[in-house]
């Protein structure tokens, strides 16, 4: 399918294995590139499955993640996920809240040094002990998801 819309990918439109999104800055570029997209399936027989598209939205659900006007955010669902959880006891857990965090990793500053602690209870034949050192790592990363941040393209001229 990426061939089909080479010379239109990462300008009009983005393109996740089956999914297609189309952007723009502006209600007029959105209908011009929504013109041009469809033009494009038309020329190759391709169909949408009407029953999973969205248009005109301003936001929306992506891999996980919230996109809108103001960048992308993590998903407060998994961030609710992750701030009610208990303190992992078992290696399956522990390995559960850090594969949860993987997943967000971007969003959160420092979170290889914050959760050393945690790293530290999955080394070979060592076992796992929750200390006061993980639990505090523990709620300094549940700390920081009740705000955060959002990431956003790049304004030319400002840091």
């Amino acid at each position: 399918m990426v061939t089909f819309f080479h010379d239109m990918m990462h300008k009009e439109i983005e393109i996740y294995v089956n999914d297609i999104i189309c952007k723009s800055k502006t209600e007029g570029a959105h209908i011009d590139n929504l013109r041009h997209l469809f033009e494009r399936l038309r020329k190759y027989h391709l169909k949408l499955n009407t029953t999973k598209c969205n248009f005109g939205v301003k936001s929306g659900r992506v891999l996980g993640f919230i996109v809108s006007q103001k960048g992308i955010e993590v998903d407060p669902d998994k961030v609710k996920a992750i701030v009610e959880m208990p303190a992992p006891r078992t290696e399956k857990e522990v390995r559960g809240f850090l594969g949860r965090l993987n997943y967000i990793s971007r969003f959160i500053s420092q979170l290889t040094s914050t959760c050393e602690p945690i790293f530290k209870l999955l080394r070979k034949n060592h076992a796992v002990k929750w200390n006061e050192d993980c639990q505090s790592a523990f709620e300094k990363i549940k700390q920081y998801l009740t705000e955060p941040p959002i990431f956003m393209p790049p304004v030319p001229a400002r840091p």
